[in-house]
């Protein structure tokens, strides 16, 4: 199976090194394609991919192969679908970070909103705060109420600087006039362990990675970052109930290279949206906090363009740089 994965993702690289080739619709797809995908195995955005790559497979005939290429917050993933041909067999996994970078790497050598063409929108994915049960507060005021009460005491945890979460946490900030310390680690898993140890007392955590602790009773949901409340977690506020206009989420897309030919743009927004009207995949995005979301490839150009401008705003103010 390794040797036959190796091999099909060395048909599929064999061809970019062709050169452009215009691949129509009617014989679309003729060979097998991948999804590249900027992060490691195992993890949410991951999941999406595979859960994206496997429905136009089963739908299209050919396979989707799911390339992770992890590095340099998706930048790596983004530079090696810039540089594809533009002939759909080349795909890219489009996620928060994509929206995060253009402010917090100035020096690019592509320009995401001009060489990646968006698809589809996939989802919406949710961040839940999460603190250790022994922490002494239930509700976002209390929380509030303790950081201001223990200045320079409360810290939190981030998957690294300038990641979704430690942007989460810097908007929370921002809009509620509290000073939080930032602990920075390598991935959003060992946020959480320490959470867990009790070595930080807040994370805002994706829901995929929080949710099995919050089932256990090991970590405390205080609030969703969502503008509703989550289906996976209905008991749970928004934040936006005690810090009014607070609202943050994810998201899961896919995009192509700057000139893939219409017609196979529109095939694969078809055949997505499609995936995100099943009963099956759409119960498996919620499952992962997400709220199923489909529609035009213009829509989801609004969705990515509106959060690169929002992100801006966050990273500016509180002084991110990059690791």
């Amino acid at each position: 199976m390794a040797g036959t994965r190796r091999s099909l993702m060395g048909l599929a690289a064999a061809s970019a090194l062709g050169g452009p080739r215009l691949a129509r619709a009617e014989t679309y797809p003729s060979r097998p394609a991948r999804i590249l995908v900027g992060f490691s195995a195992g993890g949410a955005t991951d999941i999406q991919g595979r859960l994206m790559g496997q429905w136009l497979s089963n739908r299209l005939g050919q396979q989707f192969i799911v390339d992770n290429r992890p590095g340099a917050s998706g930048n790596i993933a983004t530079e090696m679908v810039a540089r594809a041909a533009p002939d759909g067999y080349t795909l890219l996994q489009v996620v928060s970070p994509h929206a995060i970078n253009p402010t917090l790497y100035p020096n690019l050598p592509f320009d995401f909103l001009r060489d990646i063409t968006p698809v589809i929108g996939a989802a919406r994915l949710a961040y839940v705060v999460v603190v250790n049960p022994s922490l002494p507060v239930r509700t976002i005021p209390e929380l509030i109420a303790h950081i201001k009460a223990n200045p320079d005491k409360v810290s939190y945890g981030s998957a690294g600087s300038g990641t979704p979460q430690n942007l989460a946490a810097e908007m929370f900030k921002m809009m509620a006039h509290v000073n939080l310390l930032h602990v920075p680690y390598r991935g959003g898993a060992p946020a959480v362990a320490d959470l867990l140890a009790g070595h930080i007392q807040v994370v805002f955590s994706p829901v995929s990675e929080a949710i099995e602790q919050i089932r256990a009773g090991k970590l405390r949901p205080l609030a969703v970052s969502t503008a509703a409340r989550l289906d996976v977690l209905p008991e749970v506020p928004t934040l936006a109930t005690f810090v009014p206009g607070y609202e943050l989420s994810g998201f899961a897309g896919i995009g192509v290279p700057r000139g893939t030919p219409a017609d196979i743009v529109t095939l694969l927004n078809r055949e997505l949206n499609a995936a995100v009207a099943d009963a099956d995949v759409r119960a498996k995005i919620i499952d992962l906090g997400g709220t199923p979301l489909g529609g035009t490839p213009a829509e989801f150009g609004k969705i990515l363009s509106d959060a690169i401008h929002k992100w801006a705003e966050v990273i500016r103010f509180a002084g991110i740089k990059a690791d």
